[in-house]
């Protein structure tokens, strides 16, 4: 991968040329070129594993207050002409855009170290021996087991990505990010198919991902889980592990959407106009922010307009700081562009990260009396956007905690339930820790989580 990745002086030569092609009033090109390897395994054994790689390329063309695109892959000279072309034929079909706002000039911007040899080099080879240590760990996760931990099965997914975004206009900005991420997943189930387990970790360097670590762990939650008892759904204190945070937190994103607030359809919208921003929200010890130069985080340090990306608090000790301004809506208020972020579960590129506390999982086990114990969340939707109500199933192991001790696998369940309340019913707060590439989040313990019903899902 590490020899697909395009160099800023390439990147700023075909921008260059693309824009060179142009007759729109104003241009814009995005660039993306990187590659991905993958390897997929499934009973033990790998099942598949590709290297794909790819330079692809869109071209935003503004004619006349009207805006189109047009995307490609292929750099000759007739092909890149034929892409700006029809973004500019499409731009002039399209209705005039009220709320169009002039591409950017120069900007300025502050280097992001996120490109990591060791996730670059990942040759499929390397991929193999790692899923081989953590099937091997799977089946000897050590402890006395309740069954043969080598008939378990095991089934994963590990992938490694290298990619260079560049962002370029007619009025003369050019931005360049170079960036690696890797992923690894595994779940382990028992024969049975009564128990279930799940591990996943990531980051922009290989160095995060601990395979044996991860597949032990798999195995241990699927032994674990097997034939869970039901319990009756309702409102529990539950302790969320830090993937299912991670599950759970970002699904708030949408709702930081200042024009939303400002238009009184969002959970931020304060009763009679304006916004929440100066309120309390949230319990004190919630802190979300976002921040490309976070080396927990290392995002991209600008958004699709090329606007430069800084730090932004959203929630500080629990009061509602900042609001997500796209850069229309920033110029009708008067304030300054946020860029990225607000958008639905889709991540801002600069990353999102909560801030923890001290204890582990375990810590806050052993402070519970009674609670469920979390893995992860499983196929979420959103119900209400005034609420940020969303719903969804818990997987993989979920445990009945009683005097601070786990006691029981128990049956899954469907739970509807809000990223916002929750985070004002929080009861404690642990360390936070990186589960992917730009998102970091801690484990929760939350007061009065609501099951709605039981679900057969293992």
């Amino acid at each position: 991968m590490a020899d697909t990745l395009m160099t800023r002086e390439a990147m700023q030569t075909l921008a260059k040329r693309i824009l060179a092609m142009s007759t729109a009033d104003e241009a814009r090109v995005n660039i993306t070129s990187g590659g991905t390897g993958n390897t997929r395994f499934a009973a033990g054994e790998i099942t598949t594993s590709g290297d794909t790689e790819d330079t692809v390329i869109a071209i935003t063309s503004t004619v006349d207050g009207r805006r189109a695109s047009s995307t490609t892959n292929l750099t000759d000279d007739a092909s890149l002409k034929r892409a700006v072309d029809m973004a500019e034929r499409l731009a002039k079909l399209s209705p005039r855009d009220p709320e169009l706002v002039p591409e950017l000039g120069p900007q300025q911007y502050r280097a992001v170290d996120a490109d990591n040899a060791d996730v670059s080099n990942l040759s499929a080879a390397a991929r193999a021996t790692a899923v081989e240590r953590l099937i091997a760990a799977a089946r000897a996760p050590g402890g006395a087991m309740p069954i043969d931990p080598a008939t378990l099965f095991v089934a994963g997914f590990l992938e490694a990505s290298s990619d260079a975004r560049g962002v370029a206009t007619s009025k003369g900005l050019f931005a360049y990010h170079a960036s690696t991420s890797v992923s690894l997943s595994c779940t382990a189930r028992t024969p049975d198919g009564t128990g279930s387990g799940y591990a996943s970790a990531g980051g922009r360097a290989w160095t995060a991902v601990d395979p044996a670590g991860l597949g032990r762990r798999a195995a241990q939650k699927a032994l674990a889980s097997r034939n869970p008892v039901a319990i009756e759904p309702g409102r529990y204190t539950v302790i969320l592990e830090p993937r299912a945070v991670a599950d759970f937190i970002p699904g708030l994103m949408g709702s930081l959407n200042a024009r939303s607030a400002d238009e009184g359809r969002s959970a931020f919208s304060k009763k009679g106009g304006g916004t929440k921003i100066g309120e309390k929200i949230a319990d004190e010890r919630v802190t979300l922010l976002s921040d490309p130069f976070d080396p927990d985080l290392l995002g991209q340090p600008f958004d699709s307009d090329g606007l430069p990306l800084k730090r932004v608090v959203w929630i500080e000790n629990g009061v509602l700081k900042n609001l997500a301004y796209s850069r229309f809506w920033a110029q009708k208020k008067g304030v300054e562009a946020t860029g990225g972020g607000g958008g639905g579960f889709g991540r801002n590129p600069a990353g999102l990260k909560m801030t923890g506390g001290t204890k582990s999982v375990d810590e806050l086990i052993a402070g519970t009396n009674r609670g469920v114990l979390v893995t992860h969340f499983f196929y979420i939707r959103s119900l209400d956007q005034r609420t940020v109500m969303l719903t969804g199933l818990t997987r993989d192991g979920t445990f009945l905690i009683e005097n601070g001790k786990i006691t029981r696998s128990v049956k899954n369940f469907r739970w509807n339930d809000s990223p916002l309340l929750s985070l004002a019913r929080l009861a404690d707060v642990g360390k936070a820790e990186p589960i992917e590439a730009g998102l970091v989040m801690p484990a929760l313990k939350i007061n009065d989580f609501t099951f709605s019903s039981l679900s057969d899902a293992v």
